[in-house]
């Protein structure tokens, strides 16, 4: 009777130990960061890897999230006589939440996947056991300037979602819809405010810290052998998606609970 109670426990535990884990590492990753040297060139490759390469995944899911957001808050709307809402909702619906979401899991998607092979190819080769033979902090090198990158570069991402995104709903808009261009569009800019945008910005950066430590820090922790290096990035994925999720929610309650 008890094998259940058990069983939920032990993964409670070992779930709590992973999260106490991730936390104390994230805190290292931003003490090493805070004090020199500092590897430029890394942070630059690391910003087009991250940000450049991430852009037309972004853009695209975010030109089609605006579209079938629009094509459903019609739909929605006219139930009640209230199709004149789409643009307002469209862009707040994208600036505020569908923006910094999508972008971070995205990125999470495509970037903490390939953190996590990367560097635990790193270890299991025994490239890091040379860093650190060579005198070489293998956070400052390997963590910093990826967590770094990431958080610089998401919430540009997320400035380029909002704005494709913001269009997939105007040209749904002007070309289903029968909303005229300018029309749309003077709505749009009358609705929204700065922290709407600015808001969803400050997500994308957090977004991006967590998708670069989550990486890091599973990628640092990988098992031996191929296996071993897929399980790390299956776990940097999965992590690193739901935190984003979790850490969304927070910052919404935290911006907007007024």
């Amino acid at each position: 009777m008890t094998g259940p109670l058990v069983a939920t426990g032990r993964a409670t535990r070992e779930a709590l130990a992973g999260i106490g884990a991730l936390a104390r590492f994230a805190a290292r990753v931003v003490a090493a960061g805070l004090r020199g040297p500092f590897h430029g060139v890394e942070v630059l490759r690391q910003l087009g890897a991250i940000g450049w390469q991430s852009l037309p995944v972004v853009g695209l899911t975010a030109l089609f999230t605006g579209a079938a957001l629009a094509l459903q808050i019609h739909a929605g709307g006219a139930r009640f006589n209230a199709e004149s809402v789409v643009p307002s909702i469209v862009a707040i619906g994208i600036t505020r939440e569908l923006g910094p979401v999508m972008a971070g899991l995205m990125v999470a998607a495509r970037v903490a996947s390939s953190i996590a092979a990367e560097i635990g190819t790193m270890k299991v080769t025994q490239q890091i056991d040379a860093l650190v033979t060579l005198s070489t902090d293998p956070l400052k090198y390997l963590a910093v300037p990826r967590v770094l990158a990431a958080t610089l570069a998401v919430p540009v991402l997320v400035a380029v979602g909002d704005s494709l995104g913001i269009m997939g709903g105007w040209l749904v808009g002007i070309g289903r819809l029968g909303f005229d261009a300018q029309t749309y569009l003077v709505n749009t800019v009358e609705f929204l405010e700065v922290w709407d945008i600015a808001s969803g910005l400050v997500k994308g950066a957090a977004f991006g810290f967590i998708v670069a430590v989550t990486g890091c820090f599973f990628g640092m922790r990988s098992g031996q052998g191929a296996q071993g290096v897929g399980r790390a990035t299956k776990a940097a994925v999965v992590t690193a998606a739901v935190l984003i999720l979790a850490a969304n929610y927070a910052l919404t309650e935290l911006f907007f609970r007024g």
